[in-house]
């Protein structure tokens, strides 16, 4: 681990000697890139350097012990070694989760799909109230959402949605959303005041280039439709929605949110992308021990990962058994607190399954 540490620390000071480079300070993108890699990297030279001190604070302890000689020395070695193993204990579990090799599309921007499931018209509503819930929770973390194709409701829920949320790590915080999500409250529907259960899932997919899936384009199958706006009105009179089929997968995606076909077309080949390539990495992982293990990246989306019981003002996540009474502040896009429990789960889960720290 210290020589990994080591190369990191190098690496470090050459990064920061390349952001006071002019060429680089002049390439936008070249310095966005060094930029996001110096704050990684930052948090574990600053960590390292911790347990450097700690590490050399305690061998002197211990040569003082060994060593023998005055016993009012040797018993001020022994608190000071009292007090400082935990703290490296500490520090040292801290390096170990930071060296955990990160998901290389937790960078990526991403497309996300809301589908109302068991429940009827009460499912359409509370997927409406999700897709409310990550558009305040992409608004708080300054990303920028789109909505690229929707089948809304008379009462103002959604059977489908499809959102794309670009910004900073929006898959690495994002991602372990994807599942079947349940809710209990008493719809309006319901004259009697009981409580009924419901269902939504929502697919969290991470948005590819033209470069990292291939596509042929003699396998794809263009459709054009009317736009529809609130309640399945027509708003445009021209078939400015696209829906792509891609014929070797089945996969259909679909966009209307533009009054450009062009630009519809585009987005639904950003999704479409954005579906063979989670196809893609599927495939690649099927069957990896890590990925059967792992209590939070199941990829059966059947699983139901979290329950909104609205009477209780609780929310639950089943995966890492996290009970929170502070439901009002998470469908209304405060979610920050929730996603880290569940991010410092993962983390937990790899660096018990061997997590890629080499020593």
């Amino acid at each position: 681990m210290i020589e990994k540490l080591e190369k990191i620390k190098e690496r470090y000071f050459e990064v920061t000697r390349l952001l006071s480079d002019p060429a680089v300070i002049s390439n936008q993108e070249r310095n966005k890139e060094l930029g996001k890699e110096f704050r990684e990297l930052s948090e574990i030279v600053k960590v390292y350097d911790q347990y450097r001190k700690l590490l050399t604070s305690i061998e002197g302890s211990k040569e003082i012990l060994d060593q023998g000689g005055d016993p009012e020395l040797k018993a001020l070695a022994e608190l000071e070694l009292a007090d400082l193993q935990p703290k490296f204990s500490s520090v040292e579990d801290h390096l170990k989760e930071l060296l955990v090799p990160e998901d290389p599309n937790d960078s990526k921007d991403i497309i996300v799909e809301i589908r109302g499931g068991t429940g009827g018209e009460e499912a359409a509503l509370f997927a409406s109230d999700l897709y409310r819930m990550y558009t305040r929770f992409a608004e708080r973390k300054g990303w920028k959402v789109e909505t690229l194709d929707w089948n809304e409701t008379e009462r103002g829920g959604f059977k489908e949605i499809v959102l794309s949320v670009e910004g900073e790590d929006a898959y690495g915080m994002m991602k372990f959303e994807s599942g079947v999500h349940r809710v209990q409250r008493v719809p309006e529907t319901e004259a009697q005041g009981r409580v009924h259960t419901s269902a939504a899932s929502v697919v969290v997919l991470p948005a590819v280039e033209d470069v990292e899936i291939d596509i042929n384009p003699a396998d794809l199958q263009f459709d054009t439709y009317r736009a529809g706006g609130k309640g399945g009105q027509n708003v445009n009179k021209v078939e400015t929605a696209v829906r792509i089929t891609h014929r070797p997968s089945g996969v259909i995606v679909a966009c209307q949110q533009e009054r450009s076909q062009f630009q519809n077309r585009e987005r639904a080949m950003k999704m479409l992308r954005a579906k063979l390539y989670e196809m893609k990495l599927n495939e690649q992982t099927e069957g990896t021990a890590a990925q059967r293990k792992s209590m939070i990246k199941s990829g059966d989306r059947s699983d139901k990962i979290r329950t909104y019981n609205f009477p209780q003002n609780r929310v639950t996540d089943h995966r890492i058994g996290l009970t929170l009474y502070n439901l009002s502040e998470i469908i209304d896009g405060k979610l920050d607190d929730l996603i880290d429990q569940i991010r410092l789960a993962d983390r937990a889960e790899k660096l018990k399954s061997g997590g890629g720290v080499s020593s």
